[in-house]
Protein backbone atom coordinates (compact mmCIF):
# COMPACT_ATOMS: atom_id res chain seq x y z
CA UNK A 1 0.00 0.00 0.00
CA UNK A 2 1.34 3.43 -0.92
CA UNK A 3 0.74 6.37 1.41
CA UNK A 4 -0.97 9.23 -0.46
CA UNK A 5 -1.03 12.71 1.05
CA UNK A 6 -4.27 14.44 0.02
CA UNK A 7 -3.79 18.21 0.25
CA UNK A 8 -7.19 19.90 0.36
CA UNK A 9 -8.75 16.80 1.93
CA UNK A 10 -11.50 18.84 3.62
CA UNK A 11 -12.69 20.33 0.31
CA UNK A 12 -15.53 18.92 -1.77
CA UNK A 13 -13.28 17.23 -4.33
CA UNK A 14 -10.60 16.31 -1.79
CA UNK A 15 -13.09 14.41 0.36
CA UNK A 16 -14.13 12.35 -2.66
CA UNK A 17 -10.47 11.55 -3.41
CA UNK A 18 -9.89 10.44 0.19
CA UNK A 19 -12.94 8.16 0.05
CA UNK A 20 -11.85 6.56 -3.23
CA UNK A 21 -8.31 5.97 -1.96
CA UNK A 22 -9.64 4.45 1.26
CA UNK A 23 -11.68 1.96 -0.82
CA UNK A 24 -8.64 1.14 -2.97
CA UNK A 25 -6.46 -1.90 -2.43
CA UNK A 26 -3.36 0.00 -3.57
CA UNK A 27 -3.44 3.26 -1.63
CA UNK A 28 -3.71 4.52 1.94
CA UNK A 29 -4.87 8.15 2.13
CA UNK A 30 -3.41 10.62 4.61
CA UNK A 31 -5.68 13.66 4.87
CA UNK A 32 -3.93 16.97 5.42
CA UNK A 33 -6.01 19.15 7.74
CA UNK A 34 -5.49 22.69 8.94
CA UNK A 35 -6.91 22.28 12.45
CA UNK A 36 -7.38 19.36 14.81
CA UNK A 37 -11.17 19.85 14.88
CA UNK A 38 -11.28 18.68 11.25
CA UNK A 39 -9.90 15.26 12.15
CA UNK A 40 -13.08 13.72 13.63
CA UNK A 41 -14.81 12.77 10.37
CA UNK A 42 -11.63 11.25 8.97
CA UNK A 43 -10.89 9.29 12.12
CA UNK A 44 -14.48 7.97 12.08
CA UNK A 45 -13.63 6.44 8.68
CA UNK A 46 -10.21 5.22 9.88
CA UNK A 47 -8.36 7.70 7.68
CA UNK A 48 -5.02 8.99 8.95
CA UNK A 49 -4.56 12.75 9.22
CA UNK A 50 -1.65 15.15 9.40
CA UNK A 51 -1.81 18.79 10.52
CA UNK A 52 -0.49 21.25 7.97
CA UNK A 53 -1.14 24.83 6.88
CA UNK A 54 -0.07 25.85 3.36
CA UNK A 55 0.87 29.29 4.67
CA UNK A 56 3.28 27.76 7.22
CA UNK A 57 6.11 25.21 7.12
CA UNK A 58 4.72 21.93 5.73
CA UNK A 59 7.90 19.88 5.32
CA UNK A 60 6.74 17.45 8.04
CA UNK A 61 3.55 16.52 6.14
CA UNK A 62 5.38 14.43 3.53
CA UNK A 63 7.17 12.16 6.00
CA UNK A 64 6.62 8.52 4.92
CA UNK A 65 4.52 9.72 1.95
CA UNK A 66 4.85 7.99 -1.43
CA UNK A 67 2.70 10.28 -3.61
CA UNK A 68 0.79 13.56 -3.30
CA UNK A 69 -2.59 14.73 -4.62
CA UNK A 70 -2.86 18.52 -4.50
CA UNK A 71 -6.57 19.40 -4.53
CA UNK A 72 -6.40 22.45 -2.27
CA UNK A 73 -7.96 25.75 -3.23
CA UNK A 74 -8.66 29.04 -1.53
CA UNK A 75 -12.07 29.49 -3.12
CA UNK A 76 -10.80 32.71 -4.66
CA UNK A 77 -9.92 34.30 -1.31
CA UNK A 78 -6.14 33.75 -1.23
CA UNK A 79 -5.20 32.66 -4.73
CA UNK A 80 -1.56 33.77 -4.46
CA UNK A 81 -1.00 32.50 -0.92
CA UNK A 82 -2.73 29.11 -1.30
CA UNK A 83 -3.29 28.19 -4.96
CA UNK A 84 0.13 29.45 -6.06
CA UNK A 85 2.62 29.74 -3.18
CA UNK A 86 1.05 26.93 -1.13
CA UNK A 87 1.29 24.61 -4.13
CA UNK A 88 4.93 25.63 -4.75
CA UNK A 89 5.73 24.95 -1.09
CA UNK A 90 4.22 21.48 -1.38
CA UNK A 91 6.24 20.80 -4.56
CA UNK A 92 9.42 21.76 -2.67
CA UNK A 93 8.50 19.47 0.22
CA UNK A 94 7.72 16.63 -2.20
CA UNK A 95 11.07 17.16 -3.90
CA UNK A 96 12.96 17.04 -0.60
CA UNK A 97 11.10 13.89 0.44
CA UNK A 98 11.72 12.23 -2.96
CA UNK A 99 7.99 11.68 -3.47
CA UNK A 100 7.35 9.34 -6.42
CA UNK A 101 4.50 11.33 -8.02
CA UNK A 102 2.71 14.64 -7.61
CA UNK A 103 -0.83 14.88 -8.99
CA UNK A 104 -1.93 18.50 -9.38
CA UNK A 105 -5.58 19.50 -9.70
CA UNK A 106 -5.39 22.57 -11.93
CA UNK A 107 -7.99 24.14 -14.22
CA UNK A 108 -8.75 24.54 -17.89
CA UNK A 109 -7.49 27.95 -18.93
CA UNK A 110 -4.38 27.73 -16.74
CA UNK A 111 -2.25 27.34 -19.87
CA UNK A 112 -3.18 30.88 -21.03
CA UNK A 113 -4.55 32.88 -18.08
CA UNK A 114 -4.09 36.20 -19.88
CA UNK A 115 -6.80 35.15 -22.37
CA UNK A 116 -9.39 34.45 -19.69
CA UNK A 117 -12.44 36.69 -19.46
CA UNK A 118 -13.01 35.78 -15.81
CA UNK A 119 -11.07 34.24 -12.92
CA UNK A 120 -7.89 35.71 -14.41
CA UNK A 121 -6.03 35.98 -11.07
CA UNK A 122 -7.00 32.42 -10.10
CA UNK A 123 -5.87 31.00 -13.45
CA UNK A 124 -2.62 32.96 -13.27
CA UNK A 125 -1.94 31.43 -9.83
CA UNK A 126 -2.74 27.93 -11.15
CA UNK A 127 -0.52 28.55 -14.19
CA UNK A 128 2.42 29.60 -12.01
CA UNK A 129 1.97 26.58 -9.73
CA UNK A 130 1.78 24.21 -12.71
CA UNK A 131 4.90 25.67 -14.30
CA UNK A 132 6.76 25.40 -11.00
CA UNK A 133 5.84 21.73 -10.74
CA UNK A 134 6.89 21.09 -14.35
CA UNK A 135 10.29 22.68 -13.75
CA UNK A 136 10.89 20.63 -10.60
CA UNK A 137 12.32 17.14 -10.90
CA UNK A 138 9.25 15.64 -9.19
CA UNK A 139 7.36 13.22 -11.50
CA UNK A 140 3.91 14.72 -12.07
CA UNK A 141 0.52 14.56 -13.72
CA UNK A 142 -1.42 17.83 -14.05
CA UNK A 143 -5.20 17.47 -14.45
CA UNK A 144 -7.07 20.51 -15.79
CA UNK A 145 -10.85 20.04 -15.61
CA UNK A 146 -13.50 22.39 -16.96
CA UNK A 147 -16.11 23.93 -14.66
CA UNK A 148 -16.71 21.66 -11.65
CA UNK A 149 -20.24 20.56 -10.80
CA UNK A 150 -21.69 18.63 -7.86
CA UNK A 151 -23.70 16.34 -10.12
CA UNK A 152 -23.45 12.57 -9.85
CA UNK A 153 -20.43 11.11 -11.61
CA UNK A 154 -20.98 9.27 -14.90
CA UNK A 155 -17.62 7.47 -15.00
CA UNK A 156 -17.19 8.77 -18.55
CA UNK A 157 -14.97 11.63 -19.64
CA UNK A 158 -13.37 13.45 -22.51
CA UNK A 159 -9.62 13.77 -21.94
CA UNK A 160 -6.84 15.21 -24.06
CA UNK A 161 -3.72 17.32 -23.95
CA UNK A 162 -5.78 20.19 -25.28
CA UNK A 163 -9.55 20.05 -25.71
CA UNK A 164 -10.73 22.72 -28.14
CA UNK A 165 -14.00 23.31 -26.30
CA UNK A 166 -15.32 24.47 -22.96
CA UNK A 167 -17.62 22.57 -20.65
CA UNK A 168 -18.05 21.05 -17.23
CA UNK A 169 -17.42 17.83 -15.33
CA UNK A 170 -18.60 16.47 -11.99
CA UNK A 171 -16.27 16.56 -9.01
CA UNK A 172 -16.95 12.84 -8.59
CA UNK A 173 -15.48 12.08 -12.02
CA UNK A 174 -12.53 14.43 -11.40
CA UNK A 175 -11.81 12.58 -8.14
CA UNK A 176 -11.85 9.29 -10.05
CA UNK A 177 -9.31 10.65 -12.53
CA UNK A 178 -7.05 12.05 -9.78
CA UNK A 179 -7.09 8.64 -8.08
CA UNK A 180 -6.49 6.77 -11.33
CA UNK A 181 -3.43 8.77 -12.42
CA UNK A 182 -1.70 7.90 -9.14
CA UNK A 183 -1.06 4.42 -10.51
CA UNK A 184 2.42 3.73 -11.83
CA UNK A 185 1.13 2.79 -15.30
CA UNK A 186 -0.52 6.21 -15.73
CA UNK A 187 1.34 8.86 -17.74
CA UNK A 188 4.13 10.76 -16.01
CA UNK A 189 5.10 14.36 -16.69
CA UNK A 190 1.94 15.01 -18.70
CA UNK A 191 -0.79 17.64 -18.55
CA UNK A 192 -4.39 16.78 -19.47
CA UNK A 193 -7.59 18.74 -19.96
CA UNK A 194 -10.75 17.08 -18.79
CA UNK A 195 -14.51 17.37 -19.44
CA UNK A 196 -17.46 15.05 -19.11
CA UNK A 197 -17.66 12.83 -22.18
CA UNK A 198 -18.36 9.38 -23.60
CA UNK A 199 -15.20 7.41 -22.81
CA UNK A 200 -14.91 5.25 -19.68
CA UNK A 201 -12.29 6.76 -17.35
CA UNK A 202 -10.06 3.66 -17.36
CA UNK A 203 -9.95 3.69 -21.16
CA UNK A 204 -9.57 7.46 -21.53
CA UNK A 205 -6.35 7.64 -19.51
CA UNK A 206 -3.43 6.49 -21.69
CA UNK A 207 -0.91 4.00 -20.29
Amino acid sequence: MENILVVGATGTTGKKVVRLLKESQYFEPVAMIRKESQSAEFKANQVKTVLGDLEQDISHTVKNIDKVVFAAGSGGKKVVEIDQEGAKKMVDAAHEAKVKKFVMLSSMGADAPEEAKQLKEYLKAKHNADEYLKSSSVPYTIVRPGALTNEKGTGKISLGKSLSKEGSISRADVAQVLSRVLHDDAPKNETFELLSGDTIIGEAIPN
